[in-house]
């Protein structure tokens, strides 16, 4: 990777940092899902409004967390409003092979190249917890448990 491409990833994963997008308790939702990690203190609660045909209408987060695990959270609430169950799902399955394996058989799209950004974590294994703890909060909450821990 580029040391200008490094550059601009590190810029968006502060933005993101500090301005999450999708940050807050709603006051009406479906899904929703509490996602710790013991191993730095990190914390996110995911809320999810899903419709009849299992489209997410609305998600957003709350908690704290280092830079990576509010980045992650802040792009997965704008990448997953508008697509449904299933998406989600294989976006959370597309999400973890970019972080915690090799990442070569991804599918190619927009969304997943939004998530490159945050590609760099499998370089470091503790903080690959920290960049999936929303998504698997997510996952928890379709399967209807309240509460996830990464260990």
């Amino acid at each position: 990777m580029s040391d200008s491409l490094k550059e601009l990833y590190q810029e968006v994963i502060l933005d993101h940092s500090k301005h999450p997008r999708n940050f807050g308790k709603p006051e009406h939702f479906s899904h929703e899902a509490h996602g710790y990690n013991p191993l730095c203190g990190d914390t996110v609660n995911v809320y999810m409004t899903l419709d009849e045909q299992d489209i997410i209408q609305d998600v957003s987060f709350d908690g704290k967390g280092c830079a990576i695990s509010l980045a992650s959270a802040s792009l997965m609430t704008e990448i997953l409003k508008g697509k449904t169950k299933r998406e989600a799902l294989s976006l959370f399955d597309q999400f973890h092979k970019l972080v915690a394996a090799d990442g070569t058989d991804l599918d190619a799209g927009e969304d997943t190249e939004r998530l490159m950004v945050l590609a760099g974590v499998k370089q470091f294994p503790m903080r690959v917890k920290c960049a999936t703890l929303s998504w698997h909060a997510m996952n928890s909450a379709f399967k209807g448990a309240a509460e996830t821990t990464t260990e």
